[in-house]
């Protein structure tokens, strides 16, 4: 790598979202590696630049996947190829068009990372539709704006700035600059709900363009979109009695559902319906197991499943 001059690599850390992202999602009783653990058992860096956070995130076990457009791409992605081959990688690199209706996102993922990425593409809205899609969970950064250079304020609106060629860091693929409103009303509208949400930097005064009235977003995210059914705490904590869990479901776009449950592998019964909800099940107890399987509202389609059991001490 010694042979390639500072300035060919991508200048900005990306790797200092990281602590950013653990906080965020420490405050609301999330840890980052198991988000990203799950049943496809793979994870993506969209707008990867160099490739830094998925290199990291391979090293602490991941598959990953970099998807990113070479020919907007920083080094037209050969930084990330030269660190793949370095590092003797088994990263997957994509080239596509992030705005491409046709190329974008075939595989399912258990979580996306889109930091800085946003505010590059001519279509943010159609790239997190399909997103919530094929990921549960999507951990998003991007830079947003409280008010114009000339002071009118944009905050309370749900809002997008344009920027013009040279206004932004005087980088001609910087297009979109949302309000706070703007931003929670596109991530609605897409099909997420917001786990978490802070911002940092100039969170009084930010401008689309100006980099010293720079603010940025950072929030982690749940699909609306993806048909599911989750057990919150699980393992379940021994009570004084019986442990208590909370079930979660939601049938996305297959209609109304029925979520039953059957202990140790016997008949089940109906615990709770509905197209999404969610439900207490207090009686739970040591030395069962308690599958429950989220349906159609004909019962006769399983949709998803999940077992539970009560924590070992």
């Amino acid at each position: 790598m010694a042979h390639r001059p500072k300035p060919f690599w991508y200048p900005y850390a990306t790797l200092r979202n990281l602590p950013v992202l653990e906080r965020l999602l420490a405050g609301v009783g999330l840890d980052l590696l198991e988000l990203c653990r799950g049943t496809h058992g793979r994870v993506a860096d969209v707008g990867a630049a160099d490739g830094d956070l998925a290199f990291f995130l391979e090293e602490l076990g991941f598959s990953v996947d970099v998807v990113d457009n070479e020919y907007t791409n920083f080094n037209k992605l050969e930084g990330a190829r030269i660190l793949k081959k370095a590092l003797n990688s088994s990263v997957t690199i994509h080239s596509i068009d992030l705005d491409s209706r046709s190329q974008l996102f075939t595989q399912s993922y258990d979580a996306v990372f889109l930091l800085g990425t946003l505010y590059h593409l001519k279509n943010p809205f159609y790239i997190l539709e399909r997103l919530a899609h094929v990921t549960r969970y999507c951990l998003l950064s991007t830079r947003i704006a409280r008010q114009t250079a000339d002071g009118l304020p944009l905050s309370k609106y749900p809002v997008a700035y344009l920027l013009g060629p040279d206004e932004c860091n005087n980088d001609s693929t910087n297009f979109w600059i949302f309000s706070d409103e703007g931003l929670k009303q596109l991530l609605h509208r897409t099909g997420w709900s917001i786990l978490a949400y802070t911002a940092i930097g100039d969170t009084n005064n930010s401008t689309p363009g100006d980099p010293n009235h720079d603010e940025r977003v950072f929030c982690v995210l749940k699909s609306n979109a993806i048909t599911e059914i989750s057990a919150s705490p699980n393992p379940v904590p021994l009570g004084e009695k019986m442990g208590m869990t909370t079930i979660r479901w939601n049938t996305a776009s297959s209609g109304d559902g029925k979520v039953y449950v059957s202990i140790d592998g016997q008949r089940e019964s109906l615990f709770a319906r509905g197209r999404q909800g969610f439900a207490t099940a207090n009686w739970i107890q040591a030395g069962f197991t308690y599958e429950f399987r989220l349906y159609d509202s004909s019962h006769t389609r399983l949709l998803d499943k999940t077992s539970v059991t009560l924590a070992i001490e």
